[in-house]
């Protein structure tokens, strides 16, 4: 019988991690990021084998293996411990954050938004404001003693939908090109730009609580305004200054001149959205959304990759280590903890409710609404990413997610990813069913 290589490769790796912690100042000090990389990108891809072979999205078996390796050590396995708590690690997860809401945003165009039509924004925008409303209640409900910011910050990681899972779900049931399908994924689109800003104003004010300070009403506004104005006038710009930068780039000879000056776009935005005190995820994601294939006619007529081909690479490697290091940073001791497994299912229950709500935005006839609040599901890696943020906002000194709220939500991502493909290929047959009847019934 053939072994995986993948997971003989990984058995040898394990070991090896005892020694490179106890390394003395003779090992090079990259000889430890590089091993624990080669352990997280073996797992990673061992676990999104095993998903896709179940008929799961590859990004939930790299976060179930993050979940197992990291839990490994409550059974006596110590040594694969510092991966989750190494700084270089940390650092190149947050360069993956940024790689995929890059490549989510090139994914769509501004064109796109504008097109989406008046059905998509209303889906979107109740499925936003149903989801934080009903995660806010859930905090106030399950966790009393905790800051209402708190609340509402669990309110947050409801609101925005996994667009790249929604999109592969349709996709492998044929439906990508459904009425439904452009709901969906128009509203998806909406939901990740206002979940962002939703994010930037909760983030914003526990910032200032933290600071000892407190915001008016006037103040929060301002920080939605802030980020509109942001998004807006990122886009507005980058509409006008994309084509003339490609341009000018595209006339430079030397290899990688279009993936160079990509990346540096998209990390110019994220460090300009830092600099006003949003999120880098916002830039990142609005860079993305700006650069179209038209940018990039010159670069394309020498035969050269889209942009989106060129990242795609780089954000195989890096991705997967948020989502490994995501799911290592889940405790599952803390279930244990006494209300953690109800907020757990409580999330859920809320995270499905909030976007059966968006259905009823659906204004176009013929179009199945309970298809569109199945497909508005999935959190994925957009919860995840709140959640992360969430860790590292802090009010009197302590996280505004802390251990046990962290490992309700990734629990809550794990359950809407993998509930989502079946739910929707039943509705998809529910729906065709029920119009296979309608015209049976009708008069010949």
């Amino acid at each position: 019988m053939v072994r995986n290589p993948l997971i003989v490769l990984f058995t040898l790796l394990v070991p090896s991690i005892a020694l490179a912690s106890e390394g003395g100042a003779h090992v090079d000090p990259v000889a430890r990021v590089v091993l624990f990389l080669a352990i997280i990108l073996a797992a990673a891809k061992l676990g999104g084998d095993l998903a896709v072979r179940l008929g799961q999205p590859a990004v939930l078996g790299e976060l179930v293996v993050g979940v197992v390796l990291g839990n490994v050590s409550h059974l006596g396995v110590h040594a694969l411990a510092p991966i989750a708590t190494d700084p270089t690690m940390d650092m190149l997860s947050r360069l993956g954050v940024l790689l995929l809401l890059f490549e989510v945003g090139l994914e769509s165009t501004v064109g796109q938004m504008l097109k989406v039509g008046v059905s998509s924004f209303i889906v979107a925008t109740l499925g936003v404001l149903a989801p934080f409303a009903l995660g806010w209640l859930a905090g106030a409900l399950l966790l009393p003693g905790a800051s209402p910011y708190v609340h509402a910050f669990l309110g947050a990681t409801l609101t925005a939908t996994s667009v790249g899972i929604t999109a592969r779900v349709l996709q492998d049931l044929g439906k990508s090109t459904s009425a439904e399908a452009r709901v969906i994924l128009g509203a998806a689109v909406i939901d990740d730009v206002l979940g962002l800003v939703i994010l930037a104003v909760v983030s914003g004010v526990i910032a200032a609580v933290d600071r000892g300070g407190s915001m008016s009403y006037g103040e929060i506004g301002l920080v939605f305004l802030k980020a509109a104005v942001f998004l807006v006038g990122s886009l507005w710009v980058g509409m006008w200054l994309s084509p003339r930068l490609f341009n000018l780039a595209s006339r430079l000879r030397a290899r990688g001149v279009l993936l160079a000056v990509g990346l540096a776009f998209c990390f110019l935005f994220s460090w300009l959205s830092s600099v006003i005190g949003l999120a880098p995820i916002v830039g990142a994601f609005a860079a993305g959304l700006v650069l179209e294939d038209v940018h990039f006619h010159d670069f394309k007529t020498r035969g050269e990759s889209t942009l989106e081909e060129l990242v795609k690479p780089i954000s195989s490697f890096l991705v997967p280590v948020f989502f490994v290091l995501m799911g290592m940073r889940t405790d599952l001791t803390s279930f244990a903890r006494p209300g953690v497994p109800l907020l757990a299912l409580a999330l859920t229950v809320c995270a499905v409710v909030g976007k059966q709500v968006c259905g009823l935005g659906v204004t176009g006839k013929g179009v199945d609404r309970l298809s569109v609040g199945i497909g508005m599901i999935p959190r994925g890696e957009v919860g995840l990413i709140f959640a992360n943020i969430g860790q590292s906002l802090t009010i009197g000194g302590a996280p505004v997610v802390d251990g046990a709220v962290f490992s309700a939500v990734v629990a809550m991502v794990i359950v809407t990813t993998m509930i989502t493909p079946p739910a929707l290929e039943w509705s998809f047959g529910r729906a065709r069913a029920t119009a296979s009847v309608d015209l049976t019934k009708q008069p010949p």
